[in-house]
């Protein structure tokens, strides 16, 4: 029996194709989206009819997707405006309106897991509400990407699962359950949303007589993918930067960095989430005249600290800490360390100093990780690999390379298939382990001390 997982990123639509007893993957295939940050779901749909062929070859399917994307349907269950993605940022002034508004950053915590910030779909239906009322007026039902992706693929109406549903900010981990007074409140009325399934249920067939399975976010997916244990963190350098770990019980940090999410599973899924992650090595390459691979020689090339520079990332704003207009600051410059070495390793500094902040707010909550995971395409850069055990302090695995977020999406593929209840007990993926180096844990802990000082004086 085959099975196959759908990744609908950003960036592409990825499908990999799985043996459903032990997750070996047999083929896979991509299609690009358009880039921005709104897209009409039409385009997502035309990029998966690009694998259609390797796709019905499936004997169940699920769709992992990114989060927070708002999907505003009117009566007929056509889009009134084209999806608003996690990384717009234009809703930014609604965010803070509702959490001042609703009852402040505790309250939000409490009854939603999370402080809504401008990626999540709350603030995006309030910023519609606001700029295009008629849009607004005619919306019917509210979907997340995954969401809309299920339902053309076949299910039986609008379905979600309870990882996804977390991050809209209006349902409730910690009650499973929506929150409708939260959504009418943003979007100036009430709509449909999406039934909540439960893990590994079946919740519709494609045209050709597979089981869908209720699919989930993009971050839920990774880690049903890696199949994370209770110690395992997870750093995923994307086009975001993620750090998130399962837990038992949910999380409401009222400061607002670490969301309160459910996982894929039943359990909990504890995140903090940056806007800028591997672009801030693609940017720094670019500024330099370099490609990804001589950034990570230039950067291995230099000495730690980066003879003084110091880079704080925040080239397209940030999510956490959350300032949606702030810019990228280099500091320390001087004619002596101002060479493409020192510039290379500020940025590899930078992005593993953002992280490594992001995984101290997840210990804050409870998170204690024996192990650090770290996937994504920028854990691909040989500096970031070896930079990141010193800069986070803790033993690093790296995964090989391979599509996480589908590999989740078809697991929970094969766990509808095979109706148990729990998932399939996959291998873990191959991987190799890095230590941190003793000597250099002074140097480390300097560079997070400036770092710190440069992030804590933009504030």
């Amino acid at each position: 029996m085959l099975v196959a997982g759908i990744d609908s990123s950003t960036q592409s639509v990825k499908v990999v194709l799985c043996r459903a007893e032990d997750g070996t993957v047999v083929a896979e295939a991509s299609a690009p989206h358009p880039d921005g940050t709104e897209c009409a779901p039409a385009h997502w749909w035309d990029a998966l009819g690009q694998l259609r062929e390797l796709l019905e070859r499936a004997d169940a399917v699920a769709v992992a997707a990114q989060q927070h994307g708002m999907v505003a349907l009117d009566e007929a269950g056509e889009p009134v405006r084209p999806a608003l993605l996690w990384n717009d940022v234009r809703s930014a002034p609604q965010a803070r309106a509702l959490v001042a508004g609703l009852g402040g950053p505790k309250t939000w915590a409490e009854r939603t897991g999370s402080v809504p910030v401008a990626s999540f779909t709350v603030t995006k239906l309030r910023w519609m509400a606001e700029h295009e009322p008629e849009n607004a007026r005619r919306t019917a039902a509210v979907l997340l990407p995954h969401d809309w992706l299920t339902w053309r693929l076949g299910a039986d109406g609008y379905v979600t699962d309870r990882g996804d549903a977390s991050g809209t900010g209006y349902w409730s981990p910690a009650e499973g359950r929506y929150l409708p007074d939260l959504l009418e409140a943003a979007l100036g009325h009430a709509a449909e949303t999406p039934r909540v399934a439960a893990p590994g249920a079946a919740v519709g067939e494609t045209p050709w007589g597979a089981p869908i399975a209720p699919g989930t976010g993009d971050n839920m997916g990774a880690a049903l993918g890696l199949g994370l244990r209770e110690g395992d963190v997870v750093v995923s350098i994307g086009t975001s930067g993620t750090a998130f770990a399962v837990a038992d019980t949910p999380a409401a940090d009222p400061t607002g960095a670490v969301a309160g999410f459910a996982d894929a599973t039943g359990r909990f899924l504890p995140l903090v989430c940056t806007l800028n992650a591997a672009r801030i090595l693609t940017s720094t390459a670019r500024m330099i005249g370099a490609d990804l691979a001589e950034l990570s020689r230039l950067a291995l090339a230099a000495g730690p600290g980066a003879g003084g520079l110091t880079f704080l990332p925040y080239l397209d704003g940030e999510r956490t800490p959350d300032r949606p207009d702030a810019t990228g600051v280099l500091a320390g410059m001087t004619t002596a360390n101002t060479d493409r070495e020192n510039l290379a390793r500020a940025a590899v500094e930078a992005l593993l100093c953002s992280l490594a902040d992001a995984v101290d707010h997840l210990a804050a909550h409870g998170a204690r990780p024996r192990r650090t995971l770290l996937i994504g395409g920028g854990a691909r850069s040989a500096a970031v690999r070896a930079l990141a055990p010193d800069v986070f302090g803790t033993p690093v695995t790296v995964p090989e390379p391979a599509e996480y977020v589908a590999l989740g999406a078809a697991r929970q593929a094969a766990w509808a298939l095979a109706g148990t209840p729990e998932p399939p007990a996959w291998p873990a993926p191959p991987a190799t382990d890095h230590e941190p180096d003793p000597g250099m844990a002074d140097a480390a802990r300097g560079v997070r001390a400036r770092y710190a000082e440069l992030r804590d004086k933009r504030v």
